[in-house]
């Protein structure tokens, strides 16, 4: 799940990183008043919405009087905006953040996120501050310096020293770069995070770190224990597919291809996903519909499915170890019976009651392909999907 900077930055502050005074705004009139209420005589003007590159796309502008806030703000709220991350289809803009303005000696970077690798978590720090750390990371990968965190033990304070000393902090610089990343790293922790990056950190004229921007994603599993973040959601910046899909308890995540896949179990989802590319096609989707494909369940698979006009077929591959398969298969006749389903479906059943389940299918009066291995369903569904 992610959330909107303001958010985050209100998680950072209550757990001691230093953030800029800083107010959302869902109006014109909002902003105003959120720059009033600031001492300060300059304020920056940041559109709110779950992507990166906001200020290459016109989302970000610095004001110096009431008036450019309410003339900037007139200007951004409302506004298509489109990044590197939005796509050219672009994310309407609906709410700001206004802060003051801060001082700013030096732009770092500092990043935390889990390295399944290792199987540990990486905290990553780098000069090269308010730019794309993927642009650093390809081209200049040496200026990004990473500690390795075990989940046990947590961050040192000898690593963070590390980092600090890394970043060429000097003085009083270390003590309070080594404060923020103490207290970046409990709060990635204690909200069961899967990202927390801060791009740019900053070092102010009088030597404060601080976290001029942020970016926090949570891992979905551990939502229960933070009911508090789960109320910040903002369905309006996530796919209607996926907020849907949630609400059924699916596993559902779009994709740019244009075949669809429906499996029980995320590795064999993942697998799936896998052998479509490796017959030259490209899937449209990750649909992990669970242990129990039955009718229901493998009626709001199609309908997710199909919410995408780029899907040309439909691969079905399910494992029949807790479900049968023949129950699988009556629940896909059922459901293509009560659905308009306009694309070719692949159906691949390996498992408990595999036979019946090919009977079924065979004997019922819709149009199915039936594979006889998952190599077979991938290049099945890829062919028909090319036609």
């Amino acid at each position: 799940m992610k959330i909107h900077e303001y958010q985050a930055k209100e998680i950072l502050r209550q757990n001691s990183v230093p953030v800029p005074a800083g107010t959302p705004a869902f109006s014109v009139d909002e902003a105003v008043k959120a720059a009033e209420a600031m001492s300060s005589d300059l304020w920056v003007l940041k559109a709110q919405i779950h992507a990166g590159g906001r200020g290459k796309g016109g989302g970000v502008k610095i004001a110096k009087s009431l008036e450019e806030v309410r003339e900037l703000a007139g200007q951004i709220l409302g506004m298509n905006l489109v990044t590197h991350q939005t796509g050219p289809e672009g994310k309407e803009v609906n709410r700001l953040l206004v802060e003051e303005g801060v001082d700013i000696a030096r732009e770092l970077y500092a990043g935390i996120v889990l390295d399944r690798s290792t199987e540990n978590f990486v905290f990553m720090v780098s000069t090269e501050g308010g730019v794309e750390i993927e642009k650093v990371a390809a081209e200049t990968p040496e200026k990004i310096v990473k500690v390795w965190i075990h989940p046990e033990f947590g961050l040192t304070i000898f690593q963070a020293r590390q980092l600090a000393f890394a970043l060429g902090l000097e003085g009083d610089q270390v003590k309070n770069g080594i404060k923020t990343f103490m207290a970046l790293w409990k709060t990635f922790d204690s909200y069961d995070c899967s990202l927390a990056e801060i791009n740019p950190l900053v070092v102010t004229g009088n030597g404060q770190v601080m976290a001029l921007d942020a970016k926090m994603n949570f891992d979905d599993n551990g939502l229960y224990r933070h009911s508090n973040v789960e109320e910040m959601r903002d369905t309006s910046e996530e796919l209607p597919s996926e907020t849907e899909a949630a609400s059924y308890q699916l596993n559902y995540i779009k994709l740019d291809g244009n075949v669809g896949c429906m499996v029980n179990g995320a590795g064999l989802a993942m697998a799936t996903m896998d052998i479509i590319k490796l017959s030259g096609g490209e899937p449209a989707n990750f649909l992990d519909v669970g242990g129990v494909a039955n009718p229901e369940t493998v009626s709001r698979g199609f309908k997710l499915i199909l919410t995408d006009p780029n899907v040309k077929s439909i691969l079905i591959n399910i494992f029949g170890g807790i479900v049968r398969c023949d129950r699988v298969a009556q629940g896909v006749v059922d459901a293509m019976s009560a659905i308009d389903v306009n694309v070719p479906v692949v159906v691949r059943l390996e498992g408990t009651n595999a036979k019946e389940a090919a009977t079924l299918l065979e004997e019922s009066p819709l149009d199915f392909l039936v594979a006889i291995s998952l190599k077979d369903g991938a290049e099945k569904a890829v062919e028909v999907a090319q036609e």
